[in-house]
């Protein structure tokens, strides 16, 4: 089995349905046209070049690891990339303040330097196939959250606490990534 990744060019940040919707129009179309862009000698797994379009296909066994070099290529290159297994655009900004920032997923996925878009839409896939996401600034501090919204955070000594909604796991990752810390203040925390 194989899967996909598609990377093109685009002026300002996309949502998932845009991402979508251009991958779904240019796989309707035919392979080929126009020269071979840059950035497709660099991307590892198979190319497939269309107008103005690169689709890598890579095989299951080898997904995170060649997702995570296209991620960085298409980055390099000021290009979004859209990941159609898991229905996730990666932009190119806007980034949270912690330059090498990573993020990780329970199925697998780490992304260097993610864009806040990105950290926003993972959240919500949480699931028994995606069992935690985390934001880590190794060897200074992280954030992550399980199913049931059990949020952890560390800066020296690990800290949780259980928050009620998506939105308050949203917005106190939004806050780490841009360095605030107005979750810290708005929970109740154990060790």
């Amino acid at each position: 089995m194989s899967v996909e990744l598609m990377v093109w060019d685009e002026p300002v940040p996309i949502s998932r349905d845009q991402a979508r919707a251009t991958y779904l129009a240019v796989k309707r179309t035919e392979p080929g046209g126009g020269p071979v862009p840059n950035v497709a000698k660099e991307l590892p797994g198979e190319i497939t070049l269309y107008p103005g379009h690169v689709l890598v296909t890579m095989d299951l066994d080898t997904m995170d690891e060649v997702s995570a070099q296209v991620f960085t290529v298409a980055r390099a290159h000021g290009m979004v990339c859209y990941d159609p297994q898991r229905d996730l655009v990666h932009n190119v900004a806007p980034l949270g303040v912690y330059e090498g920032m990573q993020l990780h997923t329970g199925d697998g996925m780490i992304v260097h330097d993610p864009d806040l878009g990105l950290v926003h839409d993972v959240l919500g896939t949480m699931s028994a196939q995606n069992p935690f996401v985390a934001l880590v600034n190794f060897g200074r501090h992280f954030i992550q959250v399980s199913p049931g919204y059990e949020l952890e955070y560390k800066e020296g000594t690990l800290v949780r606490t259980t928050v009620e909604e998506l939105a308050e796991v949203r917005q106190a990752f939004h806050e780490y990534a841009t360095g605030e810390r107005g979750f810290l203040n708005r929970h109740t925390w154990s060790q």
